[in-house]
C-alpha cells in the first residue's frame, strides 16, 4: 500500500490554487504547491490586475479634455511615458507575487519552482529550475493550471501577439488592430485606444461581445465607437503579413489594414499540455477542459480540478470559490460550519471597456426562454458629470423582472463605474429580491445607481 507524504499537491498557483492549498493547510492537511512562473497566475500576472491598471491609465487623456468643461486650464498636452507605466506596472506586480508566495509559506505549504507532470493518480514529478527532479505522493492531487491564449491556425499568425504580449510591448503601437470579438478584445480595444492608439477591432460576428445582453452589446459597441474605435463586424480575417516594420492584415472580403501591432484576443484554452493527463485517461470536453463533476472530481479516482482549466465560468472569483469549497470536500469544513457548495447562479462580473460594463443575472434573451412572461424596465441618460464635461457618453440601466414572482431576475449596467455599483446589486438578487423592494429603497442622489430603484415605466413585456 502507497504510503502518501503529502494529502494534497496542488499544480498550479493562481488564484483557485493558492486558495484550496492555504485553506486545506489550515485544516492540519499536509499541502506541496508546483508552480513554473510567476505566483499570482493569469489574474496577477496578464490579467485582471495590471489590465485593471492600465485601464484606470487610460481614462486619463479623457479626463484632461473633460477638465476643461469644469474651469482647469492644462499647460501644454500631455503625453503618455509607456516605459513609466510599465515600469511601475511591473513593481505592483512583482510586490503580489511576493504576497502570494507569503500566503503559502504562511499556511506551512511546501512550493516547489518548476514544471510538475502525473505519474499516476497520486505521484506527481517536478522539474525543479535548476535540472533537480523531485517526486511526492498525495492522498489528493489538484489540477488547477489555469488557461492559455488561442491563436487560430491563420497563415502569419507567428506575427500577432495575444494579450499576455499586451502589458509589456517594447514599444506602444500608434496603430493597433485587435481580432476577436469577446470581453478581452474589447477591453484591450478599449484600453489601448484611451492610452492614445488608433484602434481597429476586428470581428467577424454580428456583434461584439456574444453572450452578454443584446441590448447591453449593442449599446457598448455604439458607445466604443462614440469614443474613436473603429469596429468592424463581419470583419474575417484571411492572412497576417508583414509590411516593413508594420504588419498588414488581410480580410476574406478583399480589404486590408495596416497596423504597427495584431492583437489575437480569440479565446483562451485549457492549459493541460505536459501534465501526463492522457496517460491516465483523465477525460477532457471537446474543448480541451478537463472534466469534473459537482465535486470538482475528474474521471481518475484522486485527481481533482478547478479553475480555468474546467472551462466552467472564467473569472478569478470563482476560482476562489471552487478552492474554497474543495477544500472543504477534502478535509472539512471549519470547526461549527457547514460545508460550502458552488451556486454558479447570479455570479456578477464586469468587462472593462469603456464606458465599463456590469451585469448580474440573466439577458433578456435568457429570461425569456426560461420564464416566458417578463417584465423589462430600462433607461438612458446622459450622466450629471458630462452635462458640463461636454462628453457625449451615454449610460445604460436594466432591469428584468418575471412578471409571475415579481423577482429580479437579471441587472445590467453600461457607465461609469457599472462594476462598482452592480457588485452591491448581485447581493440582492442572491437574496431573491423583487421589484417592489427595489421599487421601495430609497436612491442616492445624485448617482447613477439610483436609476435601478427609481425605474417605474415597463418598457417591454
Amino acid at each position: 500500500m502507497t504510503e502518501f507524504d503529502l494529502d494534497l499537491f496542488v499544480i498550479g498557483g493562481g488564484s483557485g490554487g493558492v486558495r484550496a492549498a492555504r485553506f486545506a493547510a489550515q485544516r492540519g492537511a499536509r499541502v506541496a504547491m508546483a508552480e513554473s512562473g510567476r505566483m499570482g497566475g493569469t489574474c496577477v500576472n496578464v490579467g485582471c490586475i495590471p489590465k485593471k491598471l492600465y485601464s484606470y491609465g487610460a481614462h486619463y487623456a479623457e479626463a484632461f479634455a473633460e477638465s476643461a468643461g469644469f474651469g482647469w486650464r492644462l499647460p501644454g498636452t500631455p503625453t503618455l511615458d509607456w516605459a513609466t507605466l510599465k515600469t511601475n506596472r511591473a513593481k505592483e506586480i512583482t510586490r503580489l507575487n511576493g504576497i502570494y508566495d507569503g500566503l503559502m509559506s504562511g499556511a506551512n505549504v511546501l512550493r516547489l519552482q518548476g514544471h510538475a507532470r502525473l505519474l499516476d493518480a497520486h505521484t506527481v514529478e517536478v522539474a525543479l529550475e535548476g535540472g533537480a527532479t523531485v517526486r511526492h505522493h498525495a492522498r489528493h492531487i489538484l489540477i488547477a493550471t489555469g488557461g492559455t491564449p488561442f491563436v487560430p491556425d491563420v497563415p502569419g499568425r507567428e506575427l500577432a501577439v495575444t494579450s499576455d504580449d499586451m502589458f509589456d510591448l517594447p514599444v506602444f503601437p500608434k496603430r493597433l488592430a485587435v481580432v476577436g470579438g469577446g470581453y478581452i478584445a474589447c477591453e484591450m480595444a478599449s484600453i489601448f485606444h484611451g492610452l492614445g492608439a488608433q484602434v481597429t477591432l476586428l470581428y467577424r460576428g454580428e456583434q461584439i461581445l456574444r453572450g452578454f445582453d443584446d441590448e447591453v452589446r449593442d449599446f457598448t459597441a455604439g458607445e466604443m465607437r462614440k469614443h474613436g474605435v473603429d469596429i468592424r463586424t463581419h470583419a474575417d480575417v484571411a492572412r497576417i503579413e508583414a509590411a516593413g516594420a508594420a504588419r498588414r492584415v488581410h480580410l476574406k472580403d478583399g480589404s486590408a489594414i495596416e497596423a504597427d501591432v495584431v492583437l489575437y484576443a480569440t479565446g483562451r484554452h485549457a492549459n493541460t499540455a505536459g501534465l501526463g493527463l492522457d496517460a491516465l485517461g483523465v477525460r477532457l470536453s471537446p474543448s480541451g477542459a478537463i472534466e469534473v463533476d459537482e465535486r470538482f472530481a475528474t474521471s481518475v479516482p484522486g485527481i481533482y480540478a478547478i479553475g480555468d482549466v474546467v472551462g466552467r465560468l472564467e473569472l478569478t472569483p470563482v476560482a476562489l470559490a471552487e478552492g474554497m469549497v474543495l477544500a472543504d470536500e477534502l478535509f472539512g469544513p471549519p470547526p461549527g460550519q457547514a460545508a460550502r457548495r458552488m451556486d454558479y447562479g447570479n455570479i456578477p462580473t464586469a468587462v472593462f471597456t469603456h464606458p465599463p460594463i456590469g451585469t448580474v443575472g440573466l439577458s433578456e434573451q435568457q429570461a425569456r426562454a426560461q420564464f416566458g412572461a417578463i417584465q423589462v424596465f430600462r433607461s438612458d441618460f446622459k450622466p450629471l458629470k458630462h452635462t458640463v464635461s461636454g462628453g457625449s457618453e451615454r449610460t445604460l440601466v436594466k432591469l428584468i423582472v418575471d412578471a409571475k414572482t415579481d423577482r429580479v431576475i437579471g441587472l445590467h449596467m453600461v457607465g461609469a463605474d457599472a462594476g462598482e455599483i452592480v457588485q452591491g446589486f448581485a447581493v440582492a438578487l442572491k437574496c431573491g429580491a423583487t421589484k417592489a423592494q427595489f421599487d421601495a429603497t430609497i436612491g442616492i442622489h445624485p448617482t447613477s445607481a439610483e436609476e435601478f430603484v427609481t425605474l417605474r415605466q415597463v418598457s417591454r413585456t
